[in-house]
């Protein structure tokens, strides 16, 4: 099941402007005052889900980063 596009959106938004791959944790920080995302746990969740779709390629580093794949 995909998570509500609304967040994806604003995930990708945050991806998108990255110069590189980012992790949850930073992606939060660019979220600030996002009530919905309330951890980085909650964040990895969402593009975990769309990595299964194609839409996020996760990199398996230590922390996890995430980016967007065109």
């Amino acid at each position: 099941m995909r998570p509500q596009s609304r967040q994806y959106e604003q995930l990708r938004g945050v991806l998108s402007e990255a110069e590189e791959p980012l992790t949850a944790r930073e992606i939060l920080t660019h979220l600030d005052g996002h009530e919905e995302f309330e951890s980085a746990h909650r964040v990895a969740t969402i593009l975990g889900r769309w990595a299964e779709e194609g839409d996020v390629e996760v990199l398996h580093d230590s922390p996890y980063r995430y980016r967007l794949n065109n």
